[in-house]
């Protein structure tokens, strides 16, 4: 053979070798924070005094600002406002919900985008490639031919295939720029009827509209090579006294180092000092977030956590690979709790009755490290307090674990856990 071909050949393969480990590595990075240090005297604030926002502001890139109107919503809740803000929409709809799947659900929404469209209101939407697999083709097209901007986001070609791992798990509604919506919800018929997925989402008016509107537009120049910009998308929204929440949207997404989804969860636990409630769909916390939680019950933190059953969740892997380390958890005080009626969906965190977060953030590394994704933070006692009264009323649907119990738990659950814990950073 050759020696130049053999030289090429060893070259070659040298190379694909590097840049496949590399590739790897950086699909199954981690969250490099592993503690928050303060500096100088009483550089720690806790989240009841305002120097807390101001840290925050600096830390996830956003502001946090008055004159915003919060309204929380439960389950269903969120479409029966949902349906009938999009009903009286008269300029323009962005749209972009992680989870679509045909049903009744998603006919109700054509039906409205469909009638809006024709009425002469602008329609952007962008459906998942991944989120919304298995909606037909022909759904799209009749709200192309009504008039809407329809756009699939990270179609999975070979130019693209560098993304296939990084996905936008964002829930961005937002009408004529004044109202937006983000949460857990889904166009999907699980969260509908007689027992829906128990999910909590956030309608809101205010200055932080914009900052929805923001992620939304940065994933619609990424689809479309359009980047919006102008009073339709973006009104002047002043403050306003009579909506009195202090409010910002932190928008993450995919990065070679920390990222602010990580940095809004560690700030958001180290600055607990009575309690800490944490709901959330898929709670896989790494060893530093495992250490943030106990660390936080060492300084005499009530940390709770709630998720859902394993006959309720819709992933197994996600399911048993949280579990792999529960004997840390529990052994280290920390409170964690099994939701049995249904189906938990919700992403929300609430800190001390002051500080809240209301997203599409999961507790795990996909929605840290390697998803785009939004939480609506919220600094008022009135909207933790709400919160907060869900959550302990959940916790009494709910069965707490308990670590003698979780140690006697069989092999079989014991092998799951130890092989999906392997694929950890990519659930």
């Amino acid at each position: 053979m050759n020696v130049a071909l053999v030289i090429l050949v060893v070259v070659l393969t040298l190379a694909g070798v590097f840049f496949g480990l590399a590739g790897l590595l950086y699909m199954a990075r981690g969250n490099p924070v592993r503690c928050v240090r303060a500096l100088g005297e009483d550089a720690d604030p806790d989240v009841s005094e305002d120097r807390f926002c101001r840290q925050v502001e600096t830390h996830v890139n956003t502001s946090i600002e008055p004159g915003n109107r919060i309204e929380v919503l439960y389950d269903e809740e969120v479409y029966e406002r949902l349906w009938r803000d999009l009903e009286s929409a008269r300029d323009l709809i962005t749209w972009h919900v992680f989870w679509f799947k045909p049903g009744s659900m998603a006919d109700k929404l054509k039906e409205i985008l469909l009638e809006r469209a024709r009425a002469g209101v602008d329609i952007l939407l962008l459906h998942d490639r991944l989120g919304a697999s298995g909606m037909p083709d022909e759904y799209w097209d009749e709200l192309r031919e009504a008039g809407a901007d329809v756009h699939i986001f990270r179609p999975l070609t070979l130019r693209t295939l560098y993304k296939w791992q990084k996905r936008t798990h964002i829930r961005a509604v937002v009408i004529d720029g004044r109202v937006g919506y983000t949460g857990g919800f889904s166009i999907h018929d699980d969260w509908w009827g007689a027992n829906p997925v128990r999910d909590t989402s956030a309608r809101f008016r205010g200055p932080v509209v914009g900052q929805l509107q923001s992620a939304f537009a940065a994933d619609w120049a990424e689809a479309t090579g359009e980047l919006l910009v102008g009073e339709r998308a973006f009104p002047d929204e002043p403050g306003d006294t009579e909506r009195p929440h202090l409010a910002g949207i932190v928008s993450g997404m995919p990065s070679i180092g920390s990222t602010v989804i990580e940095r809004f969860f560690a700030l958001s636990i180290a600055a607990a000092r009575d309690r800490l409630y944490i709901t959330n769909a898929y709670f896989v916390p790494d060893d530093d977030f495992r250490a943030f939680l106990v660390d936080a019950v060492d300084r005499g933190v009530d940390v709770r956590v709630l998720m859902s059953t394993k006959e309720n969740i819709d992933s197994d892997s996600t399911y048993h690979a949280g579990r792999r380390n529960f004997k840390e958890l529990l052994g280290g005080g920390v409170r964690i709790y099994e939701f049995r009626p249904n189906m938990i969906h919700a992403k929300t965190l609430t800190v001390d009755g002051v500080w809240s977060g209301i997203g599409s953030a999961n507790f795990d590394n996909r929605s840290m490290s390697l998803n785009n994704e939004v939480v609506l933070m919220v600094h008022d006692a009135n909207v933790a307090r709400d919160l907060e009264a869900r959550f302990l009323e959940d916790l009494e649907r709910a069965t707490e674990l308990d670590l003698e119990t979780f140690l006697r738990r069989g092999p079989v659950e014991r092998i799951k856990e130890q092989y999906y814990v392997f694929f950890s950073r990519f659930l």
